[in-house]
């Protein structure tokens, strides 16, 4: 019988990277209504976080050939 082809989910490999400590990915709240927020917030909104642990396992399964 032939194998069935993994298929990645089109939506998690745009929005997380692998690198060497983890799956990297954007921090929510970071794009609108952002009048309200204070500067020190939106400053530290930006930039790169890690997946959580916990999640770690939900990623590798969307993006199985990463």
């Amino acid at each position: 019988m032939a194998k069935v082809k993994l298929k990645s989910k089109s939506g998690a490999g745009k929005r997380f990277i692998k690198s060497a400590g983890g799956w990297k990915c954007k921090q929510s709240h970071a794009r609108h209504i952002l009048t309200k927020k204070s500067t020190k917030r939106k400053r530290q909104l930006r930039g790169v976080n890690l997946v959580n642990p916990s999640d770690v396992g939900h990623v590798n399964q969307m993006l199985p050939h990463a």
